[in-house]
């Protein structure tokens, strides 16, 4: 076999251990956003009562992200040292066991109040493994990748999330068309985290298959020319990871929305200031969209190497921005066609803000703190986007009444990250090779 073409099946195999690792990562962690919004009020947080009960289940949802930098650092800082094969693979373990552990809590009427506490801990479990999650996957694929198709390599980890996205969408719409709601809220809800455990082996298989980055086994033959990374990356490279975090936040607060809110603000009762629509349409209607995310962060990728990465970021942002307001009179009409054309429509914007981002991201930090630099820039930005994006939604409505005015917040959002990305000096086309000890130029 050539040169060539055990180049090209290792480039698949990379591109296939990043989205397969990074969907079912995010198929685990999104299954929790759907819970949030559909049983755990009632299951798992009922003393609060109905309503406060909901607000105190999205913020165990945010409460994870509190925790994302942290295992970010552990991992970023890892990774860094040993490798990113092996980060990616224990991330995958940990955060399918904290999964399947979900679907085998008691519940409060069960345990009492020590039922909460253990799902927020091992919410806080998920976290910390998605916060080293990302740029692992991400790291694998940009730097596997010809210069030329780093939009397109990265393009695949971050798809990942949209297929996540729609596969715990779909689990959910099958097994509530399948059952009824009682029998849903009394056992149903737990089939989707205990789907985990064949997934993460599935995950697991494919991932060990995955060869080690090469600009890592390069910054292995010189490990003893670099500094400690975390050391070296808060000394010399702050402004970037401040850039990258405010970057994220309006796509990650968007995208919360998409994953868990509306979902749950349209079947809510009329009486609670929802849609009243049932929940099985309302979930394929939102596994449909999820689609549109999938197909626009794939072009924004492929684009980003022609347009280059802030300008197709830019272009996905101006979009967001301007459907930030006109979707919510389309799901109010409460008719499931507006629903799912309004939530389609967002993906426009949603998917250029995003496919491109695990290309910006490996430009903008040298090899040897690379995984750190994007890792804890990755998470800071969803604690201040996603992590409480579906609670701030709620708060919105509650003190309005109006749910359009939850789109001037995420406009203001928007606004702030296409502004971060307007003052980032297009990378496109740097040497990914460079230590933080050497000047990274720009390959004209």
């Amino acid at each position: 076999m050539s040169d060539t073409a055990v180049r090209q099946r290792e480039e698949r195999r990379v591109l296939a251990g990043t989205l397969v690792g990074t969907s079912i990562e995010w198929y685990d962690f999104f299954i929790y956003a759907q819970a949030a919004g559909a049983v755990f009020a009632t299951l798992y947080f009922a003393p609060a009562g109905e309503t406060v009960g909901q607000i105190v289940a999205w913020a165990s949802l945010g409460i994870s992200f509190l925790f994302r930098p942290l295992g970010a650092v552990v991992a970023g800082h890892l990774g860094d040292r040993i490798g990113r094969k092996r980060m990616l693979v224990l991330t995958l373990i940990m955060m399918g066991l904290a999964t399947a552990l979900i679907g085998v809590l008691p519940t409060y009427a069960q345990i009492g109040v020590a039922a909460p506490v253990l799902l927020v801990l091992l919410r806080v479990l998920q976290g910390f493994s998605a916060g080293g999650e990302w740029g692992g996957a991400a790291l694998m694929s940009v730097e596997h990748a010809p210069k030329g198709k780093r939009g397109l390599f990265g393009a695949y980890p971050q798809i990942g999330v949209p297929v996540g996205m729609i596969l715990a969408t779909a689990t959910m719409w099958v097994i509530t068309t399948a059952m009824t709601e009682e029998q849903f809220l009394a056992w149903g809800w737990r089939i989707p985290f205990l789907f985990s455990i064949v997934l993460i082996a599935v995950g697991y298989l494919i991932r060990r298959a995955v060869e080690e980055s090469p600009i890592f086994k390069e910054l292995q033959q010189r490990k003893g020319e670099s500094a400690a990374p975390l050391k070296t990356l808060f000394s010399k490279h702050a402004k970037e990871v401040i850039l990258a975090a405010l970057i994220f936040i309006a796509n990650n607060a968007a995208g919360y929305l998409l994953i868990a809110f509306f979902s749950a603000y349209a079947t809510r009762p009329e009486a609670d200031g929802g849609l009243g629509l049932a929940r099985p349409p309302v979930l394929l209607a939102t596994t449909l969209a999820s689609f549109g995310w999938l197909i626009f962060t794939l072009f924004g990728g492929i684009i980003s190497d022609r347009l280059g990465r802030v300008r197709t970021f830019q272009i996905g942002y101006v979009l967001l921005g301007i459907w930030a307001i006109p979707m919510w009179f389309l799901i109010d009409t409460g008719n499931i066609v507006m629903y799912f054309l309004a939530l389609f429509l967002m993906t426009v914007g949603l998917g250029l803000s995003y496919g491109p981002q695990a290309a910006l991201y490996a430009e903008m930090f040298p090899a040897d703190i690379r995984y750190s630099g994007v890792s804890i820039g990755y998470a800071i930005g969803a604690i201040f986007g996603g992590a409480f994006a579906p609670l701030i939604a709620d708060l919105v409505f509650s003190a309005t009444g109006q749910s359009w005015t939850i789109g001037l917040y995420i406009l203001g959002v928007t606004i702030i990250s296409l502004i971060a990305v307007s003052l980032v000096k297009e990378p496109k086309g740097v040497a990914l090779n460079t230590r933080s000890n050497e000047v990274m130029g720009v390959v004209q």
